[in-house]
């Protein structure tokens, strides 16, 4: 932009050639120059302006010195002059930019290109936006959330809460839209990022969701009515039994997955196993023809503290030093990964002190 500018202004033709170029040298090295003390600025991008705009007198073609009536090459001595104390990456650039007359070919660009105000479309406060490549987001937060709130809306009801029970539409609702789309879109990232485990349980947790809905809309899909039309009601709870505690299962799975992680995540899947066991239980052994009102009423416990646990996990994911005052402590089992490496620093600690 430099040399356009100077060459197409309108008093062009009161600046001489030369000047130009010095204006624009003058420029480009303060760039290269930014990090040093002020005071040595100025001298340096003079020195070296002049170094790079002087032309030698004769140039020899036969070799690879340039000579300046007859004598070693004062041209080259004064560059070497005025890039004395750059490090080779700024004289190498000093020299491109002035190989190409400081114009657009000799565009560098710096760490301050970078800077960008404050971006709120990525809902992530913050003075940095990355401007090349693409990072993704931890989708890990947004399908905890997304089953923590299903789960406590169902665990509510389960705990007869206010007088409700039985299937509320509500849920029915939130296990479609949130706790089923939005989960299983959340593994499916989890996949994308490389993530086995959040793949596997947030688009299975997803899919639960989606067929509990599915199971249980009045009047919709009919999957009740026809196991009630053909086997009667005890044929309903337990087709709801073995469903439930088939989820059991699969969840003890991710369980054994967890142990060397957090006991907050731990603590997540094992109250979850705990709440499908019991509520397997209330369908398998109903009373009077209804699922049992203890087991149900354990089951939405547990699915509480499993709701919870979910939206801790969560938040833990989301909390950072750019956009929280504090962060959420996650305690590591002493014998994962990085319980080792913790105990390994803190014994180095102690050896120093």
């Amino acid at each position: 932009m430099g040399l356009g500018f100077f060459l197409l202004s309108p008093d062009h033709h009161r600046r001489p050639f030369s000047d130009s170029i010095r204006r624009i040298s003058l420029y480009s090295c303060s760039v290269l120059t930014q990090q040093r003390p002020l005071a040595h600025r100025f001298n340096h991008c003079e020195s070296f302006t002049m170094a790079t705009t002087e032309q030698p007198t004769n140039l020899d073609t036969s070799s690879n010195n340039v000579t300046a009536n007859g004598n070693p090459s004062t041209h080259q001595q004064k560059l070497d002059e005025a890039t004395r104390g750059m490090s080779h990456e700024e004289k190498a650039a000093a020299t491109n930019a002035a190989r190409f007359g400081y114009g657009p070919l000799a565009h560098m660009r710096t760490a301050e290109g970078a800077l960008l105000p404050a971006f709120g479309g990525e809902f992530q406060p913050g003075l940095y936006k990355p401007v090349e490549g693409r990072k993704f987001a931890n989708p890990a937060p947004l399908g905890l959330s997304a089953f923590a709130l299903t789960t406590f809306v169902l665990s509510l009801i389960n705990l007869n809460t206010r007088g409700l029970a039985g299937v509320n539409p509500i849920v029915i609702g939130l296990a479609f839209g949130y706790g089923g789309l939005v989960q299983l879109l959340a593994g499916m990232w989890e996949i994308a990022v490389g993530n086995t485990f959040g793949g596997t349980a947030l688009s299975s947790y997803g899919g639960f969701w989606i067929s509990f809905a599915i199971t249980l809309t009045p009047g919709g899909f009919q999957v009740v009515s026809t196991i009630e039309s053909e086997g009667g009601g005890k044929a309903v709870l337990n087709s709801l039994g073995l469903y439930l505690m088939g989820w059991f299962i699969f969840t003890f799975i991710l369980l054994l997955c967890t142990l060397k992680s957090t006991v907050a995540f731990f603590f997540l899947f094992f109250v979850l196993d705990l709440a499908f066991l019991m509520l397997g239980i209330a369908y398998l052994r109903p009373v009077n023809g209804e699922p049992s009102p203890g087991c149900t009423r354990a089951g939405g416990a547990f699915g509480i503290l499993a709701a919870f646990a979910a939206w801790y996990n969560a938040l833990a994911g989301i909390a950072d030093t750019s956009n929280s005052f504090f962060i959420i402590p996650v305690a590591h089992f002493p014998w994962s990964e990085k319980g080792k490496a913790s105990r390994a620093e803190k014994r180095d600690i102690e050896h120093q002190a």
